[in-house]
C-alpha cells in the first residue's frame, strides 16, 4: 500500500470534515487531518500517534504544550485531552489510530 501525501491531500480537498481516513487495516486506522483556524477534537478512544506533513504550531497534551514542525513524532494515550494550538495555515498532519478501545495497557 502506498499513499503519497499529495494523493492524502487530494482525498481530504474532496471532504466536508478537516480530516479524510486513508486506510485501515485490523486495528489501525490512518487519516490526514487539517483543521482550519481551531482544532475542536475530543479525547478518542483508541491511542494516536501524529506524524507532523507541514506547518508549525503548538500542541497541547494534558495542561502541557509542545511546539511542532514538519517530521515530529507526537503520542496521545486513549482519552487524553489534546488539540493543536497556534498552528499555520499550511498545517496538516498523518493520523494513525490503533489497538484496542481504551487503549494499550
Amino acid at each position: 500500500m502506498h499513499i503519497s501525501t499529495n494523493e492524502a491531500r487530494g482525498i481530504l480537498s474532496r471532504s466536508d470534515k478537516p480530516f479524510a481516513k486513508l486506510f485501515t487495516h485490523g486495528t489501525l486506522e490512518v487519516e490526514i487531518y487539517q483543521p482550519h483556524i481551531e482544532d475542536h477534537q475530543q479525547p478518542h478512544s483508541k491511542d494516536e500517534v501524529y506524524i507532523i506533513i507541514s506547518g508549525e504550531g503548538d500542541f497541547f497534551l494534558e495542561g502541557k504544550i509542545t511546539a511542532f514542525k514538519p517530521g515530529d513524532f507526537l503520542f496521545v494515550p486513549a482519552g487524553a485531552e489534546h488539540r493543536f494550538i497556534n498552528f499555520s495555515d499550511n498545517f496538516s498532519t498523518w493520523v494513525f489510530f490503533y489497538g484496542p478501545e481504551g487503549g494499550e495497557k
